[in-house]
């Protein structure tokens, strides 16, 4: 049974316990829509069409880079759905970090240092960072103009660990739009 916080049930996290998220490596994230509503904008005849919403989501998202270029950063393959958006990450190697996911080495040449971090601390430089920045700018958007709009609660994500994976995970997302009826 998971502890309890402020006398509420924890729902055990499904992040992998012995990671750090701030860590070299590719990561794919789904960020979803409060109740599935579609947000965004709507699929026709295979293609997503982006409401005034759904391009500001886009819009954030490419500017992820520009605004955490401390974190070395880059962005893959990405698609606004109607309800969730899917998008590649790339954490490079940067002050914050030392490990490299896809080779599950370190990079800087000192892993002692990160060996007793801990990866459940406070949430800033790694992923989880990344997504609430993202989250909060659309949202602020949604606000300022009266769109009624929230996120589901979190994200879901997933470690990218060779080239293989990062190339399947590549081709769903541009096919995303294609499989919306499916």
């Amino acid at each position: 049974m998971p502890e309890k916080y402020l006398n509420k049930y924890r729902i055990n996290s499904t992040r992998l316990q012995s990671w750090d998220y701030g860590w070299n490596g590719w990561y794919f994230v789904t960020i979803v829509t409060q109740d599935l509503k579609n947000y965004f904008g709507k699929i026709n005849d295979k293609k997503m069409l982006l409401n005034e919403l759904g391009i500001v989501a886009k819009n954030q998202w490419i500017e992820t880079e520009k605004i955490r270029h401390d974190m070395n950063i880059k962005l893959g393959e990405f698609v606004i759905m109607p309800n969730h958006m899917h998008g590649l990450i790339k954490i490079n190697n940067n002050p914050y970090n030392c490990r490299d996911a896809m080779h599950r080495v370190c990079t800087s040449g000192d892993e002692r240092k990160h060996m007793n971090r801990n990866f459940f601390g406070p949430q800033r430089k790694n992923l989880a960072s990344i997504i609430r920045g993202y989250k909060s700018s659309v949202t602020t958007y949604a606000k300022m103009n009266c769109i009624p709009f929230k996120w589901q609660r979190g994200f879901i994500d997933r470690i990218i660990w060779n080239d293989t994976q990062l190339e399947e995970i590549e081709a769903y997302i541009k096919t995303n739009p294609e499989s919306w009826n499916k």
